[in-house]
């Protein structure tokens, strides 16, 4: 009898330390997938001021635009500065969402001066924008999936008995803040010209 009792005893003890452990991985690959996300919005801002200087000189015109997207990085890189998993997530989605609208004014805008269009080093930097991009989202899914499943975690028993001991707290997802990047795109294949 004690026998059995002391390899009970040890079999709660052994499922406690890979509980424990597995907590604490998933807390590491959840920080882990943020980091990426941090890093890639770093490379993303770093591009943008030369983006920025690269078309102010022939836009002239369109300074209000050029300052809306200087501003919105600027807001976007001290929120990032300030964001962690556990707190302020919403916020620089919020203010990455005001970016990518500044940049897509921008990028019509461009699109509006052909000698703009025609230079190489403009080409190389909105290419380069658009694989940071890619590389942004892919970070992102990466995190929610990771913190996804950490939060989950957390909350299932007998899990949620170790939780405490592991100093696991939940964490935030990264969401759309942006209601105008829920809206389905609008695409006209006719040939025939708008009336």
């Amino acid at each position: 009898m004690t026998w059995i009792f002391l390899l009970l005893l040890l079999a709660a003890a052994v499922w406690f330390i890979s509980a424990y452990n597995g907590l604490i991985r998933l807390k590491g690959e959840t920080l882990n997938a943020w980091k990426q996300i941090d890093v890639q919005l770093k490379r993303r801002h770093d591009l943008i001021p030369n983006l920025v200087e690269a078309v102010k000189g022939a836009m002239e015109f369109e300074r209000e635009t050029l300052e809306a997207v200087i501003q919105a990085r600027n807001q976007a890189v001290k929120l990032q500065a300030e964001a962690a998993p556990t707190g302020g997530v919403k916020a620089l989605a919020a203010a990455e969402a005001q970016l990518n609208s500044a940049l897509s004014r921008l990028a019509v805008v461009v699109e509006q001066y052909p000698q703009l269009r025609a230079t190489g080093n403009i080409a190389q930097l909105q290419e380069e924008l658009t694989s940071t991009e890619n590389r942004v989202a892919f970070a992102r899914q990466l995190y929610n999936d990771t913190a996804t499943t950490y939060n989950v975690k957390q909350q299932q028993f007998p899990w949620n008995l170790v939780a405490p001991w592991a100093k696991a707290e939940p964490v935030e997802l990264w969401e759309i803040t942006d209601e105008r990047e829920r809206e389905v795109p609008r695409v006209n294949l006719s040939t025939k010209p708008k009336e």
